[in-house]
């Protein structure tokens, strides 16, 4: 259990960006696995009054707030557009509309977890964060930055056209994923895809040998998918082997594939 000695609304991203240079001060998102955690925290900082709650749509991008809900992501109109159902697809196994009413997409950002299906999501999608501090950053350079007391404000995705394609495999509905994979292809760049729960954090393998630059069919989404395994480093612990992450890997970049050529994700 967490304990807290003091709670802090911030007023201002500076506030809390200063409040937080303390190493016994931690921001506070939805709570959902801080307050699991086993620690004495000084000072918690809340970011719920400064506006950072909302998915801002301008002519170049989607601008989501990193205390933005998962519940959120998964009604959007705009982001189901914009990603073909690929970003609900990402997020409604996650546990339940209870749990996707309160974590924040912020909290599953910053915390760049392994087994993130929001992280995959956003990989795959070549989405942006932008840091208080730090400025703006793509999502590829930010997951394997070494922690910081910096505040990450918003992610940013850019309507650059892409189309998206969701997969998971879950021993049980709602339980942790053994594996994700998000699929992206826009047009004058390589077909890109995200793996994630490996048990690491995602990592994407783009198709720099053009194994669909002639187009997708059952044989180069399966030999894309064997390419992509083939680059991904998988891990074992109590939910799958190394091994068997290997394979699921092959299987649901093709389905991810498949379903990009078939205009929704699946």
């Amino acid at each position: 259990m967490i304990t807290i000695q003091n709670y802090v609304k911030a007023e201002s991203l500076e506030q809390a960006w200063q409040l937080n240079q303390k190493r016994s001060a931690r921001v506070m998102g939805g709570m959902m696995w801080m307050r699991l955690s086993r620690r004495k925290v000084q000072t918690v900082i809340d970011l719920s009054g400064l506006g950072l709650d909302k998915i801002e749509e301008t002519e170049e991008d989607f601008r989501i707030g990193c205390m933005t809900t998962l519940r959120d992501l998964e009604l959007h109109p705009g982001l189901a557009e914009l990603t073909r159902g690929a970003m609900r697809e990402s997020v409604r196994h996650i546990v339940g509309v209870q749990f996707r009413n309160t974590a924040t997409v912020g909290g599953s950002i910053f915390g760049r977890y392994g087994f993130s299906d929001v992280l995959t999501m956003f990989l795959a999608l070549d989405a942006s964060v932008e840091l208080y501090k730090g400025g703006i950053v793509p999502m590829r350079e930010f997951t394997v930055m070494k922690k910081d007391n910096d505040i990450l404000v918003r992610i940013i995705v850019k309507k650059d056209g892409c189309r998206a394609a969701y997969q998971s495999q879950r021993n049980t509905q709602t339980d942790f994923p053994v594996l994700t994979c998000a699929v992206c292809a826009e047009q004058g760049r390589p077909v890109r895809a995200a793996i994630g729960a490996r048990p690491g954090r995602a990592v994407v393998v783009e198709d720099e040998k053009g194994i669909l630059a002639g187009g997708i069919t059952e044989e180069s989404a399966r030999k894309f998918g064997e390419y992509v395994s083939s680059e991904v480093t998988f891990g074992s612990n109590m939910r799958a082997s190394a091994q068997y992450r290997s394979m699921i890997a092959e299987v649901l970049v093709k389905r991810a594939c498949l379903a990009l050529e078939g205009g929704a994700s699946c």
